[in-house]
């Protein structure tokens, strides 16, 4: 088959991706109830009102009517109150939900381990949500999240903004019109963490365990902010900025850049469902936190008409090995952060969130080429695309049909760092195949009273 014409096939079978959150059924949103908010204007409420969620709901919220705000860190919110002196101050997103019947749509921008309870709660009741990247905390929530908002009816978008860039999409029309021939290597590396995780200074004796007790900041409600966590107790160490390196409330570097940087990868080159996934090198493994470095391998089989590829991810710091004929000093990704994807007929380099993108091998091919026509519709703002899919707009381009099983295939390289060898993956039945160890990563245990 031309390569041209497994291009078509992917950007249609992309399409429908994109489309298809608006299958819907079961109980449906609050809009297709009949329910109209002044003015046209869309109902909004935040969980998570402080750091990047005080960023998300004051981008989504403009021009709409933001009515409500939760967090259970009240100082770490208070500019966001301030932003939005009309809007009722929650601590309790359950209580919010259930004493604010207008609202309509919410954004969720709390530690990852929260984001699932929040946003199917929110979906049940059916309310739209902007979900912050990664989607979810484990596999299984992913496969929750995408099956609650077709069930329910509701519009989605996960925070991935690169996803809506025009970079990404000019990578994808380069991949399909074959400027590179097919694709059998990808590479994707971050800087990142640049929190605290791996073996921590305060393990002195080498044993990796919860941090000390310390008191409660008045200002927050420290059970709360754990959710479906064990409990714990308190320590600055863990909110509100150190958690993401913790298994517990965090997916370490994977979780917070794959969603990123991966996303090119898997738009561009249809990943769809990987058949293993292996550590090939990790530093600082523990039972805590996620390591300082490591390297995660997944094998895809054949999708569509494209050949089977392997694709490696490196935090940390950690880089992939220099192609042979690429000269020292050309620039690849953005340095800290960036792709490579290595076909039959060349190599092109793309950054964090598919920017820049240039074929880097052979030497004197980007010259010369010409970008294909533009087939991937444009998406001016990552939040307003959602805002419009909530009144009754198309889907948004990152929504759960997308987001979801991307999610699973970021959050399922977590697994392999728990693990020795390469792990069997059977994505229909969401379990791993030759370590029965392993699956018990694939989901986990939820405190009482924050069961899904």
């Amino acid at each position: 088959m031309d390569h041209k014409d497994v291009s078509r096939r992917i950007f249609l079978m992309s399409t429908a991706v994109a489309v298809s959150g608006c299958a819907t059924k079961g109980v449906p949103s609050l809009t297709r109830l009949g329910y109209q908010s002044p003015n046209g204007k869309l109902n909004l409420a935040a969980i998570g009102a402080g750091g990047k969620g005080g960023g998300d709901i004051k981008e989504t919220g403009k021009g709409e009517n933001v009515i409500a705000l939760c967090d259970v860190d009240w100082q770490r919110a208070g500019g966001t109150f301030e932003a939005f002196p009309k809007a009722k101050q929650y601590k309790d997103f359950r209580d919010m939900l259930d004493k604010e019947p207008s609202i309509e749509a919410v954004t969720v921008s709390t530690p990852d381990h929260m984001h699932a309870p929040a946003a199917i709660r929110a979906m049940r009741m059916g309310k739209h949500v902007y979900v912050q990247k990664p989607l979810t905390h484990t596999v299984y929530e992913a496969r929750l999240m995408t099956e609650t908002a077709r069930e329910y009816g509701v519009k989605t978008q996960m925070g991935n903004q690169g996803h809506s860039g025009v970079g990404v999409r000019e990578l994808c029309e380069m991949i399909w019109d074959g400027a590179i021939g097919q694709v059998r290597e990808a590479h994707i590396w971050t800087n990142r963490p640049v929190w605290p995780q791996g073996i921590l200074p305060e393990w002195t004796d080498g044993i990796a365990r919860p941090l000390p007790e310390q008191p409660i900041p008045d200002w927050m409600d420290w059970d709360l902010w754990l959710g479906p966590a064990p409990y714990r107790p308190y320590n600055e160490g863990y909110a509100p900025f150190k958690w993401r390196g913790w298994w517990d409330f965090g997916c370490g570097a994977l979780g917070d850049m794959a969603c990123h940087i991966m996303d090119p990868a898997n738009w561009s080159l249809h990943l769809g469902n990987p058949i293993s996934v292996e550590c090939v090198y990790q530093e600082e493994k523990n039972d805590q936190t996620a390591p300082s470095k490591s390297i995660i391998k997944y094998r895809f089989p054949e999708r569509l008409s494209l050949c089977p590829i392997d694709v490696y991810w490196y935090d940390g710091g950690l880089q992939p090995d220099r192609p042979e004929g690429i000269a020292p000093d050309v620039k690849l990704g953005d340095g800290n952060n960036g792709s490579l994807f290595i076909g039959d007929e060349g190599i092109i380099t793309t950054g964090e969130y598919g920017g820049d993108t240039r074929i880097i091998y052979p030497t004197d091919k980007m010259a010369d080429y010409k970008q294909p026509d533009p087939i991937i519709p444009r998406v001016p703002n990552h939040y307003k695309d959602w805002v419009q899919a909530c009144k009754g707009g198309v889907a948004a381009c990152s929504n759960f049909d997308y987001a979801g099983p991307f999610t699973e295939v970021v959050v399922l390289g977590n697994l392999c760092l728990h693990c020795e060898g390469e792990l069997l993956w059977d994505s229909e039945n969401m379990r791993i195949t030759n370590n029965h160890e392993a699956n018990k990563y694939v989901t986990k245990k939820y405190r009482k009273g924050w069961e899904l």
